[in-house]
């Protein structure tokens, strides 16, 4: 574990044994069941037969950036996804903007649907989503969902997978909240994920309520962004998806995994990641890290919530050290009053080293993003607070070139 979380964790004990043993036991650890784990390898071993490797792009983005390419490694290593070509994107500033191409997506489906979200709530925008997946199931089109049992504890009602499993969706509650029963409610699945026939892709800040597509105001503007895929690179989110979906099921299918996706003409390199709190290998930081570390003019970040342990904290003070030029947009009116104190503790000693801050004045941002030297940028779920970067199931994807990027 983290050295920080340790201490913290050390102090609550002290101060107080019983309630913060008891704490710890419901939101402190990270941990499987033996079974459990051993599911989960058997899951990730399919995922690793299924994924293709082009070795093509391999050679290329040697020649192109043999830095890039050692990345592309880790993260196909430890993140199960490798590097593609052929792929397409398209950057969406507000979720507001990616909301129409998401319902025009869904209406195109022939064959399958798959979401994967941490927080669903009923009104406009997810009624007109259940509206279409209803008709598609109609036309028999395989419609599967999976959202957060947690993060969906106020805007759901209880088992409301039956609710949809009524209508003919296939439905999951990930981890439900079962305090007196479960250990480790700790681990959240954090990710947004939409894939429409292994042909698109959608990934990002973007959960399915009223406020994220401002139709319902709470924090003043929500400030979102989200990112749309067409082309191989969408075949590594078809498998996310089934990797969290075939964790619990009896008799696993990987169909829809084994249909390539279709290539799309397009610049640029595409590497889709995903992180597990449940192992040893912290990837979502690892390449937040390994973007600061090498970057030689600058690293723009939007993100929600700033809560940093000493190595991220310590990346992003060097890089403005050493002359990049880092800037962070940050919520001018925050969610979470805890969280933004924390964050407001660091501004201080980033300030000092040169790192640039400033707050989005009109609301929330609730954003994840990385770019640098106009050639590499993430969009994803993962935030830099301690609970995204070792606790929750998060998704990303990686671009290296590409006009999304510049």
């Amino acid at each position: 574990e983290n050295p920080a979380n340790k201490l913290s964790w050390t102090f609550l004990i002290l101060l107080s044994p019983i309630l913060g043993i008891m704490l710890y036991f419901l939101f402190g650890r990270s941990g499987l069941t033996k079974h459990t784990r051993e599911q989960m390898d058997a899951v990730n071993r399919e995922v690793d037969a299924c994924m293709p490797v082009d070795e093509e792009a391999v050679r290329l983005l040697q020649e192109a950036d043999p830095s890039v390419l050692r990345q592309s490694k880790y993260i196909a290593d430890w993140g199960h996804f490798p590097v593609y070509r052929n792929t397409a994107t398209k950057y969406y500033e507000s979720g507001e903007a990616m909301f129409p191409d998401m319902l025009a997506a869904l209406e195109s489906a022939e064959h399958f649907i798959f979401l994967e979200y941490f927080i669903i709530e009923e009104g406009h925008m997810f009624h007109q989503i259940e509206d279409i997946l209803e008709k598609k199931v109609k036309e028999g089109v395989e419609v599967r969902l999976i959202y957060d049992d947690v993060g969906c504890i106020g805007t759901l009602p209880p088992r409301y997978y039956k609710q949809l499993q009524k209508k003919g969706i296939k439905c999951a509650a990930f981890n439900p909240f079962r305090p007196l029963l479960s250990v480790i409610m700790n681990n959240r699945d954090h990710r947004k994920i939409l894939v429409i026939d292994g042909k698109v892709a959608f990934t990002g800040g973007v959960n399915l309520a009223d406020e994220y597509i401002n139709r319902k105001e709470r924090f003043g503007h929500w400030k979102d962004t989200a990112i749309l895929l067409r082309g191989e690179a969408v075949q590594s989110f078809t498998l996310m998806f089934l990797q969290m979906w075939n964790l619990t099921e009896k008799e696993p299918r990987w169909d829809e995994a084994l249909l390539p996706s279709p290539p799309v003409e397009a610049e640029g390199y595409v590497m889709p990641y995903c992180d597990c709190p449940l192992d040893d290998y912290k990837v979502g930081e690892s390449v937040y890290m390994d973007i600061l570390n090498r970057a030689k003019d600058y690293v723009h970040i939007m993100t929600p919530y700033l809560i940093l342990d000493n190595e991220m904290e310590t990346a992003l003070k060097f890089a403005a050290q050493r002359g990049v030029d880092v800037k962070l947009i940050l919520p001018g009116i925050p969610d979470k009053k805890a969280a933004y104190a924390l964050a407001k503790s660091h501004y201080q000693y980033l300030t000092a080293a040169g790192v640039k801050l400033y707050e989005y004045t009109p609301g929330f941002v609730h954003a994840k993003i990385f770019a640098s030297d106009d050639v590499k940028a993430v969009v994803g779920t993962i935030n830099l607070d301690y609970r995204s970067l070792y606790h929750h199931f998060e998704c990303a994807a990686y671009l290296y070139g590409g006009p999304t990027v510049g």
